[in-house]
Parts: structure tokens; sequence; C-alpha cells
């Protein structure tokens, strides 16, 4: 991953990642490893959440296409060193929520998503 290419987003526009027979299957373990770790960071980095929970559904049965998925997750992180969440002593004490979601948006079991952002 050292000469890799950057990428400006941890996952593709419209991104429908699903279950393909005719895709090649990849390690398990080391996809294991991967996304266990991306999850562990995504605590600090929320912009990675909704990438690393997309890739995390494939953890049993992972193809290439999920591991190119996480790959672009890494990649990302390397073009963005030094975000992350970062709390500073202030007056002002307001509290802003988002929050967003889709009905029925996954390719593979029809789930829903949503999310939610909350600034302090």
């Amino acid at each position: 991953m050292l000469g890799c290419c950057p990428a400006d987003t941890p996952i593709e526009f419209n991104c429908k990642l699903g279950n393909s027979d005719d895709q090649v299957l990849v390690d398990k373990e080391q996809y294991q490893r991967l996304v266990g770790k991306l999850i562990y960071l995504s605590h600090t980095r929320p912009d990675i959440s909704f990438a690393v929970n997309t890739v995390s559904q494939f953890m049993q049965a992972p193809y290439e296409e999920h591991m190119e998925a996480v790959k672009r997750i890494l990649r990302y992180l390397k073009t963005t060193p030094g975000k992350g969440l970062i709390f500073r002593k202030t007056d002002k004490k307001t509290i802003e929520a988002y929050t967003d979601s889709d009905w029925a948006g996954s390719v593979v079991d029809r789930k829903s998503t949503s999310g939610y952002c909350t600034f302090v």
C-alpha cells in the first residue's frame, strides 16, 4: 500500500456491494483482521464509518470486490492523515445534530441504513 493511488472518498459513490457466485473468495482471516482494525479506527474517524459498516457485512464470505472496497478505505486514510475527532475548550455551548436514512438500500438483504452526526 506504500505506492498506492490516493482516494478522495472512503467508498465509491452509489457503491452496491453484494454477493456474487462468479467472483473469487479472498482470505477470510486477513479480511476480518483488516475490517476489525477499521472498525476500531472508525470510533475516532467518523468519516469512514459508513464505508466500514458496508464492508463489515461480508465478513463471512468476502469476495475480491469487498477486499477492493477495504483497500479503497485504506487509500483514503493514507490521503487524510491527522483527521479525527478534536475537542476544544470553548465558551460556545451549542449542539447540532443531523440525520439521514434510506429505505431498503442494501442490494443483498433490502435493509435500510440510517446515520447521524452530532456536533458539540
